[in-house]
């Protein structure tokens, strides 16, 4: 490799970096790079890079110098960097070149406890991180190298499994362009940070039980983009362990996948969630939802849209979900009351291989979800439910852990929707690989209900089904082919529901009434 080439690329990076200016010695390599001013080279530093012996206390002596000079890079040549835990510093980037692998000790005691004074739920859970930061501002992870947990290596529950990253109570955190590998615990958790940036990092972590790709934990002014995710747990996930909410979020332009959901947030709601963007990502082979809002540790769910959202094998594209499970933030602290969840809106959703359960729109009896929008939505499902499925009753389940399967096969093969007010349905396709018997949307205890141009092919008998919903509007709808009935109305409060301008031609009866139901609740149009 050209000498002054590596010299020239390394300087062009520091300088993106916001680094301070550095003179390499003429005879500097791609392997040792002499660097001066605010710069370090772990290898001056005493770092062996063979992978062999531990260099932790070498790492640590360059973040600390740099630390005590008012920041700097402390910069990763290729090698292998074996280390136990690091606590980064206020105006330090770590700059991992290609080639360059940080490895996390096989040795649990290379790993000190460190407690923050923020106290959350997160506690309960581990006390040990590879990188490490607390109140600290203006750190950076970067470059094109990797840090591997090695992960598989750690058996057993929470505490004796580190995280990869965890930054604590932080400012104007970066993280950009590494590959992250093999975390024994949460691949990366951000917790009460205010300015979080992440971009175009890699993850693959699916070696061990609870591998999040990315945890946002009540933070605030975070931007992640351009992520290649996949991980064996929830890809990116947004939590409040604490009474602080999680709130101006955007995510965009990033590929995921999980044994595990997508993009959630939540369980852990305490603090809530406020302003949160998701847009024009990929989602592909995942095992539970593609995307699950869930709001069940109190807290307020309040403003939520996902936009341009392409899904490929993933099983449930869509859960939303305010349950009561109402545990507190802290052992010891009172019980959450119920939260709220309103304002979602979800658009421009492409999703093929959904499996047979169905998608849920659910909240509680007497404290309904809110506002929610469901707009230019095209999903295939798997289809071929039981017969017995559709006019089950399904079980409220208030403090049941959340999940898209929580209610087993649902009563419609799209969407089940209860204890909802303000639901808006517009241009919405739902196909199926097998045959169904079951509705395409099923709602109960709905009420201000707006559908609009909903196309379904299945000819399912009704291929709607609403009971005791109040005050609903459905127009320019089209009916499928050989459908006995478009809509049938059951429950004794249902009322005020209108069609108008729907292509109904096709269907042998436009609404059905079931037993008990006045003829006035219902007016049709032409």
């Amino acid at each position: 490799m050209n000498t002054a080439n590596v010299r020239r690329q390394f300087l062009a990076r520091l300088a993106g970096l916001g680094g301070a200016a550095v003179a390499l010695s003429p005879g500097a390599s791609s392997a040792a790079v002499a660097l001066t001013g605010n710069a370090l080279n772990v290898r001056d530093c005493g770092a062996g890079g063979d992978g062999a012996r531990p260099d932790t206390k070498a790492l640590q002596e360059a973040i600390d110098r740099c630390g005590r000079a008012g920041g700097g890079t402390v910069y990763f040549p290729a090698g292998r960097y074996l280390t136990g835990t690091l606590f980064l510093k206020s105006g330090v980037a770590l700059y991992l070149d290609a080639g360059a692998v940080l490895l996390g000790s096989l040795n649990l005691q290379d790993y000190p406890t460190a407690i923050p004074a923020i106290r959350s739920y997160t506690d309960n859970y581990t006390e040990k991180s590879l990188l490490y930061a607390e109140n600290e501002e203006q750190i950076s992870l970067q470059g094109h190298g990797v840090i591997d947990g090695q992960g598989a290596a750690f058996k057993g529950p929470y505490k004796v499994r580190p995280y990869l990253i965890r930054l604590i109570a932080c400012r104007d955190v970066s993280v950009q362009d590494i590959t992250l590998r093999n975390s024994p615990m949460w691949v990366q958790h951000f917790l009460a940070c205010d300015g979080v940036r992440i971009e175009g990092i890699t993850v693959r972590s699916r070696c061990n039980h609870n591998n999040d790709g990315i945890d946002i934990d009540g933070c605030q002014r975070v931007r992640i983009s351009n992520c290649d995710i996949s991980s064996g747990d929830d890809a990116i996930v947004l939590k409040s362990t604490l009474n602080r909410p999680c709130k101006d979020v955007a995510i965009t332009n990033c590929v995921l996948s999980s044994a595990c959901n997508a993009f959630k947030l939540g369980t852990e709601s305490n603090g809530g969630f406020e302003n949160i963007v998701l847009s024009n990502c990929a989602l592909y082979d995942t095992h539970l939802a593609g995307i699950a809002l869930e709001l069940v540790d109190g807290g307020s769910l309040d403003g939520v849209t996902i936009s341009n959202v392409s899904m490929h094998n993933v099983n449930g594209p869509i859960f939303i979900r305010l349950g009561n499970r109402a545990r507190p933030h802290q052992e010891g602290t009172a019980r959450p009351g119920l939260g709220t969840l309103r304002r979602i809106n979800i658009s421009g959703l492409q999703a093929v291989g959904a499996d047979r359960i169905g998608c849920s729109i659910t909240g509680l009896p007497g404290q309904p979800a809110e506002d929610i929008a469901l707009e230019n939505i095209r999903i295939s499902f798997a289809g071929g439910g039981p017969v017995e499925a559709a006019p089950r009753a399904v079980p409220e389940h208030p403090d049941k852990y959340p999940e898209y399967s929580m209610f087993g096969p649902l009563p419609a093969y799209g969407f089940y929707c209860r204890h909802v007010r303000g639901l808006r349905f517009s241009n919405m396709r739902l196909d199926v690989a097998a045959s169904e018997a079951r509705p395409a949307l099923v709602c109960e205890d709905v009420e201000n209900l707006d559908v609009f141009g909903w196309n379904s092919a299945v000819a399912a008998a009704p291929v709607l089904r609403f009971n005791e919903v109040r005050n609903a509007f459905l127009h320019g709808c089209r009916g499928p082919q050989h459908a006995a009935a478009f809509l049938r109305i059951d429950g004794k409060s249902s009322e005020r529901i209108k069609l108008l301008a729907n292509d109904l031609v096709d269907t042998q009866k436009a609404v059905e009434l079931g037993e008990g139901v006045s003829e006035k609740a219902v007016a049709a149009g032409l």
